[in-house]
């Protein structure tokens, strides 16, 4: 299946439908089922001591895979968050984010992968999370209908 949008096509998509956000996002790397942004952060999204707050990380998350699965669908804006679990595993210091999105299956309806956030000078993630997507109906993920599943390969 091939991606819907180009990087810059994505950003500015993004810019339309959400100015408030795109400013902080860039695409740093697009495949099929797989997308890697950056989120800039400042000193609104630092908690006491210094580190990028939880909430700031998941929207980190949220934002990634919102991206990664429209890249697959197309102007699909509705498409909703219906679950999303979240680890925080390290302590973020300030700085920006990093996060790999992974599509594990996508079908007509839904969109279930994971993604991992890093931050800069911190060896190893500092989040997991597992997400799904609502798509509405009548947006086909496929010109056929049938679910695609993204194989899983060892990284």
């Amino acid at each position: 299946m091939d991606l819907r949008f180009t990087a810059p096509e994505l950003e500015a998509y993004l810019a339309e439908i959400f100015p408030e956000l795109a400013l902080r996002f860039a695409v740093v790397a697009m495949a099929p089922f797989r997308l890697t942004v950056r989120m800039a952060t400042g000193a609104a999204d630092l908690r006491p001591g210094g580190t990028v707050s939880g909430p700031t990380i998941f929207a980190c998350a949220d934002c990634a895979y919102y991206m990664a699965t429209l890249a697959m669908i197309g102007r699909v804006p509705l498409t909703v968050t219906t679950s999303c679990a979240i680890d925080f595993l390290r302590r973020p210091g300030p700085g920006a984010l990093t996060a790999e999105a992974r599509i594990l299956k996508l079908g007509r309806r839904l969109s279930v992968g994971d993604v991992i956030v890093s931050s800069d000078g911190v060896e190893g993630p500092v989040a997991r999370a597992s997400l799904t997507y609502s798509i509405p109906p009548g947006a086909s993920s496929t010109s056929t209908g049938a679910a695609v599943t993204q194989k899983r390969t060892s990284s």
